[in-house]
């Protein structure tokens, strides 16, 4: 078998098995899910961890805000436990396991969302201190998340490929952020720059 042939054959198989492996690789129970996962994972205890050693009032309750968020996109990423570990009979007081699962996250939303106003002003400290360009590239990957999820302009195989990668980037971007955010020196802008106080201790 000549070069070109051999080329030829072991490209058609890498092929097939790109199209074929993409059933584990790109769908939900796939390696680029798990590594979403992980990923989001790891943001929700960074923030968890820097909630804790926030040195401004403000900034336990805006980084707990964030732990909040991740929490309920690892639930959406997870969504599809609920229907094989929970009975699709399953009741409680009368009411199916999808109610009171829209109750909890609607009270974790508002309980989010009461917790973000409050701290608006680091909320807003936080969003002065981000690149510009980082939300323009937050914001395209998330357009190209939409339209891969819901088949547009891409093929729908095709388009799950887009969706699934947009995501772990989107999430490998926020990972990076809070991995190499300062927050000692973000907070000790805060008495001239930031219009609230630090306090002398973490309690």
């Amino acid at each position: 078998m000549s070069h070109r042939a051999h080329f030829f054959v072991s490209y058609n198989y890498f092929i097939l098995i790109f199209i074929y492996g993409e059933i584990t690789i790109f769908t939900e129970y796939g390696i680029i899910e798990i590594i979403g996962n992980i990923l989001l994972m790891v943001c929700l205890l960074l923030c968890a961890q820097y909630s804790i050693q926030s040195r401004v009032k403000q900034g336990r309750y805006f980084w707990l805000v964030a732990v909040l968020i991740f929490f309920t996109v690892i639930r959406r990423e997870l969504s599809y436990l609920s229907d094989i570990l929970v009975p699709s009979d399953f009741m409680l007081l009368s009411q199916s396991y999808d109610w009171w699962e829209d109750m909890v996250l609607l009270g974790i939303y508002i309980i989010a969302l009461g917790f973000l106003i409050y701290s608006w002003r680091y909320f807003w400290a936080v969003l002065k201190r981000t690149p510009v360009w980082l939300y323009l590239v937050v914001a395209m990957l998330a357009t190209l998340q939409y339209m891969g999820e819901h088949a547009i302009v891409f093929p729908e195989t095709f388009g799950q490929m887009v969706e699934e990668l947009s995501e772990d980037i989107i999430y490998a971007i926020a990972f990076i952020y809070l991995w190499t955010f300062k927050l000692a020196y973000f907070e000790a802008q805060a008495p001239s720059k930031l219009g609230f106080g630090v306090s002398t201790d973490n309690k």
